[in-house]
C-alpha cells in the first residue's frame, strides 16, 4: 500500500547515504524501520509466557472463588 510522508530533508539525506551504503532502496529502509517500529511497540507475550502468571498471588486464592468474588460486585451495583 501506498502512502504520503513528510520527511525533513536532512533525514531524506541520511537515508539517501544509508540506502547506498547498504546497497537498498530508501523505500527498503523505511519499510524496515516500520517493521522494527511495530514490532518494539507492540511486544505482546506470547501464550508460553503468560501461562501461570498469576501463580504467585497467594492473596487471590482459587481461581473460580476469585471470578465468583469479582462478579457478586457486579450484581451488587
Amino acid at each position: 500500500m501506498r502512502t504520503i510522508v513528510d520527511i525533513p530533508p536532512h533525514d531524506i539525506g541520511v537515508l539517501d547515504s544509508l540506502a547506498r551504503h547498504k546497497n537498498a532502496s530508501r523505500t527498503e529502509l523505511i519499510r524496515q524501520a516500520v517493521q522494527l517500529f511495530i514490532e518494539k511497540n507492540t511486544n505482546l507475550p506470547t501464550l508460553e509466557e503468560m501461562f501461570g502468571l498469576w501463580k504467585d498471588r497467594k492473596e487471590i486464592g482459587d481461581g473460580v472463588e476469585y471470578q465468583r468474588k469479582m462478579r457478586s460486585e457486579w450484581e451488587n451495583k
